[in-house]
């Protein structure tokens, strides 16, 4: 229902309880003032014509006659005589006021009071009976109530046109706000509502363009940063595979040092023996070999530490868990003061990504602690959940600097692109009492 229509009939539904009320209450007002007058006339009028007929009861009713009709009519009272024969021989003539007009039968036996017939029995046998009679003050009432009901029912029609008038002015700006919510609604975010007649319209029209604009400038907002994020994620898809390519070039690099490089530095050391077993020990010669073969083992020493570093090899034959342990042994023979520890629970497959991701960080926190913490105890832990694989690196040594944080970091700053890649987490925390410990969280099958 419109508020315009919901309006006018609260109004129509007042003002109708109005003017029936108000005709109610002259209804019982005139009820009210015949009973009054009827029990009031009827007895004065009985009392007094009771003792006038007494000074006529002749034996005949001659003189009766004349003076009843000399009296004529007693205004809301009906005379009548009977004669000892219960012939009527007399009747009061009707009132000339409003002469052939009656009020509907309804109103009458609503307003008229029951009220007891006179009669005055004569000596001579005839009888006199007084009968109060106020249809006239009835009709009267009837003619207050009707111009009450003509006079209600054109104030309930003037008053519901203007209401109705006046209302459809007040609610006026509403289809213009109603349109301008439409058009929000279809997307035309742009739209402003004009100023609007009324103070809550006006108030309205403004509150709504402070919302269109807010809209504007969260959809402008929301754009943005869907841009951003697709900008984001395109940037970590080709870091991804940035990362592949590096992965798989490393790879490469490391068994061209591992089956190529190092056969040949391995040649040159067994070509300088041979040099240095051909010439006497004294000689120039074997002294040139000898220094050929130590730096030439030097030279294989420093390979084969940096193959693991470019690419794990051992993870394409002996798997996840031999290759951590053969790399914590690797170095608790080069520190043999730091105490390492190692505890896996490893799923029977990772995949590819994953396996690489978990080796890498347990590489980059072992070297960093070791290299920089001064620790004599690290705790490595791999574990796995049924929906990630959780890394646990803590030491014991110095704890983090206190700008381990600031730009230049690529170690840790490549891990945690990494991991960010894979949809991971990496945490990089003091360990108390001191120490640092760091804490990665890899989804179980991310990015095969």
């Amino acid at each position: 229902m419109k508020l315009r229509t919901h309006v006018n009939l609260i109004v129509a539904a007042l003002s109708a309880a109005f003017v029936i009320l108000a005709a109610w209450l002259q209804f019982d007002g005139t009820r009210r003032a015949v009973g009054e007058e009827i029990a009031g006339a009827n007895v004065i009028a009985t009392q007094l014509l009771t003792r006038i007929l007494v000074t006529y009861d002749q034996s005949d009713n001659d003189a009766l006659l004349t003076f009843l009709q000399h009296l004529g009519r007693v205004r809301a009272h009906e005379i009548s005589v009977r004669n000892a024969h219960g012939q009527t021989i007399y009747a009061s003539p009707p009132s000339p006021y409003k002469a052939g007009r009656e009020a509907p039968a309804w109103y009458s036996s609503f307003i008229l009071p029951t009220t007891p017939v006179h009669i005055v029995q004569l000596a001579n046998g005839s009888e006199v009976r007084i009968e109060a009679n106020a249809t006239r003050a009835t009709l009267d009432g009837w003619d207050d109530f009707v111009q009450l009901l003509i006079v209600g029912g054109i104030a309930f029609a003037v008053l519901n046109a203007a209401v109705f008038w006046l209302v459809g002015r007040a609610v006026a700006p509403w289809a213009v706000i109603v349109e301008g919510l439409r058009r929000i609604e279809q997307g035309d975010l742009q739209h402003r509502l004009p100023e609007l007649k009324g103070y809550e319209a006006n108030m309205i029209g403004s509150t709504f363009n402070r919302m269109a604009v807010s809209l504007e400038e969260k959809q402008l907002s929301d754009r943005k940063a869907i841009e951003a994020e697709q900008r984001l994620q395109q940037r970590r898809e080709l870091d991804q595979l940035i990362e592949q390519r590096l992965d798989e070039e490393r790879r490469v690099i490391a068994r061209e040092l591992h089956d190529e490089f190092a056969q040949s530095v391995t040649a040159i050391r067994s070509f300088a023996v041979v040099i240095a077993n051909q010439h006497p020990p004294e000689s120039r010669t074997a002294e040139v070999a000898r220094l050929i073969s130590t730096e030439a083992a030097q030279l294989y020493d420093a390979m084969h530490g940096l193959i693991p570093r470019l690419a794990p090899l051992n993870l394409d034959t002996l798997g996840l868990a031999e290759t951590l342990e053969g790399f914590i042994r690797q170095w608790q023979g080069r520190h043999p003061s730091i105490q390492f520890s190692l505890h896996h629970e490893l799923p029977t497959e990772l995949g590819t990504s994953a396996t690489i991701a978990v080796y890498r960080v347990v590489q980059e926190a072992v070297i960093n602690a070791v290299r920089h913490a001064r620790p004599t105890q690290v705790d490595v832990s791999v574990v796995h959940s049924d929906s990630h694989v959780r890394v646990h690196v803590a030491d014991n040594g110095i704890g983090l600097p206190e700008d381990w944080s600031r730009p230049g970091h690529f170690g840790l700053r490549g891990l945690q692109e990494r991991m960010a890649m894979l949809g991971g987490t990496l945490t990089l925390n003091d360990h108390p009492p001191h120490g640092v410990e760091l804490t990665a969280e890899i989804p179980l099958g991310a990015h095969e």
